[in-house]
């Protein structure tokens, strides 16, 4: 009967075409978060931020999204279009700089969202992602900016940096040992270098442990681990310096402690889960994590939860790849 139907069809000139297949439902936390995410993407590969009602491409939420789809391994045709969108000239330059311009954060995230992808980094919208990087490596092993504007490099795209090229096996020492040398005296890592005071900040510290364990410098991890555990909230949440806990820095702590300290790690996910808009919501929010206990916002809750998922699926930074199921999934529900 199906080949009849198909016959006829083209017998008169009418083109069938199957119905798309319905979103998959799921039980799983980070399936149902990465679901979502992707559901909230324009046309489906990209984010953009909104500037007084104009909009302008979010290069950064968009390669937050290809992380967490790959750590949650699903909505890969998403993170597809994302990276296709990224690798745009003009997306990928507006980004990473031209010209006197060029940013050691940017070229090192998006470095690393390319090789997760399993894209051709030397020409990436026409930029040779590594190249760029290492050509803004100082004497100290500090990746700076290169700007008129000054350098806004910090922790986060130190570490993204280590991260990416470790995967190339090109990572230069001084610039692990840069990094390991801006510990604070309590354990923890800064945000920001040079400051006169150290002070040790969750987010940072959670990105930092990871590059350092990737590129072989696993007792200055260790104690930065040991300092996360300490400014954990009795609720398993971790805040943002002195902020109530969060998404976004308990994502990252989560996925930091996975695999080391797992009591706190599981801590952690309860929260992120307490979090998440579940069965009772509405149908469109169902998977999303709000950024605090105050409820979904439109402006942060995107953000939160691609940086939640990375906690709730619990795979490192170093250890993200592409390539999982297609679907973006949809929270089952009775």
């Amino acid at each position: 009967m199906r080949r009849w139907v198909f016959a006829v069809a083209m017998v008169c000139g009418i083109a069938l075409v199957a119905a798309p297949a319905a979103a998959a439902g799921t039980h799983n936390k980070a399936d149902a978060a990465a679901g979502w995410l992707a559901r909230q993407m324009a046309d489906g590969e990209r984010f953009e931020a909104d500037f007084g009602g104009q909009k302008f491409p979010d290069q950064g939420l968009t390669i937050d999204a290809i992380f967490a789809f790959a750590a949650a391994g699903v909505s890969d045709t998403n993170a597809g279009k994302a990276i296709a969108w990224l690798a745009k000239p003009e997306i990928t330059t507006g980004y990473v700089g031209s010209g006197t311009e060029a940013y050691a954060g940017a070229h090192a995230k998006l470095l690393l969202a390319a090789q997760v992808r399993g894209k051709d980094t030397a020409s990436f919208g026409g930029v040779d992602l590594k190249a760029g990087l290492l050509s803004l490596l100082t004497p100290s092993g500090r990746f700076s900016d290169r700007s008129e504007y000054g350098d806004y490099s910090n922790a986060l795209s130190q570490s993204l940096a280590l991260l990416a090229l470790d995967r190339t096996g090109d990572v230069p020492a001084q610039a692990v040992t840069f990094l390991a040398g801006t510990q604070c005296p309590d354990g923890g890592f800064p945000l920001n270098f040079g400051e006169a005071t150290c002070t040790s900040d969750v987010d940072a510290t959670a990105t930092v442990v990871q590059a350092l364990r990737a590129t072989g410098d696993p007792v200055n991890a260790g104690e930065g681990t040991s300092w996360l555990v300490t400014k954990q909230h009795p609720n398993g949440g971790f805040g943002f310096g002195t902020n109530a806990p969060n998404a976004n820095s308990t994502g990252l702590a989560a996925q930091a402690l996975a695999g080391h300290r797992p009591a706190a790690a599981v801590k952690a996910r309860e929260f992120l889960r307490s979090l998440q808009t579940g069965c009772a919501g509405a149908e469109a929010d169902r998977g999303a994590i709000a950024y605090d206990a105050t409820g979904l916002n439109p402006s942060t809750t995107p953000r939160a939860t691609a940086q939640a998922i990375l906690g709730l699926a619990r795979v490192p930074l170093s250890d993200l790849h592409g390539g999982g199921r297609p679907q973006a999934p949809v929270l089952a529900c009775p």
